[in-house]
């Protein structure tokens, strides 16, 4: 297994749990529920927070064709996946600020940024890790920036396929990554126990040795 390394005021692989708080898009577009979400976190013992770090064109194209509308749910209201991360997005003229916001507030913040240019952004605020969202397991340009960082690398497999990780985990250790975690998701949200499968986290853990 890999040794104990620390993510900004955590160790991990310590004996205890590294819980991180994730605000995603439910700061509804406003800085104050972003910051609020920040405070309560805190408040509730969370050891970190993290943010996404995107704008729609990251992840998609503004089209109305079938492929990009959105099916029956309740996100169907914002019609395609352009508007829906339009209005999900912690716009970028907010980072520099939450990121300010939380060191006053003695809580680690970190992201996942959804393509290169955010990690700059990221790095030039002293961004202390890096999320991959399993979409973007495969996202090899990604995965080359914030390994050749030096900061810890999480990567989540929730829409991974076994090779998928083998293939990311064994770029990333090419590219110097050397503080590397394997994350357990489950893509459906809100996740029913039955499909939880929490067994496969014994199962990564000894596949990987991380």
């Amino acid at each position: 297994m890999q040794k104990t390394f620390k993510i900004g005021q955590n160790k991990i692989n310590s004996g205890r749990v590294f819980v991180v708080a994730e605000i995603s898009a439910n700061h509804k577009g406003n800085i104050k529920n972003a910051k609020k979400l920040i405070l309560e976190a805190k408040k509730a013992g969370a050891d970190a927070v993290k943010i996404q770090s995107y704008i729609p064109e990251s992840l998609t194209i503004n089209s109305k064709k079938r492929d990009f509308r959105i099916k029956k749910n309740k996100w169907e209201k914002y019609h395609n996946l352009y508007n829906l991360y339009k209005i999900g997005q912690t716009p970028v003229h907010w980072h520099k600020e939450l990121f300010s916001f939380a060191k006053k507030n003695n809580i680690d913040l970190f992201s996942s940024p959804f393509d290169k240019k955010f990690v700059d952004i990221l790095e030039k605020l002293n961004c202390i890790a890096y999320k991959i969202a399993s979409p973007e397991i495969n996202h090899f340009p990604l995965l080359k920036k914030v390994a050749k960082t030096g900061k810890p690398v999480i990567i989540s497999t929730g829409v991974a396929y076994k090779e998928d990780i083998k293939n990311a985990v064994k770029f990333l250790k090419k590219n110097g990554c050397k503080k590397l975690i394997i994350l357990k998701c489950d893509t459906s949200y809100p996740s029913t126990l039955k499909d939880s499968n929490l067994s496969s986290i014994n199962y990564l853990k000894k596949k990987f040795r991380l």
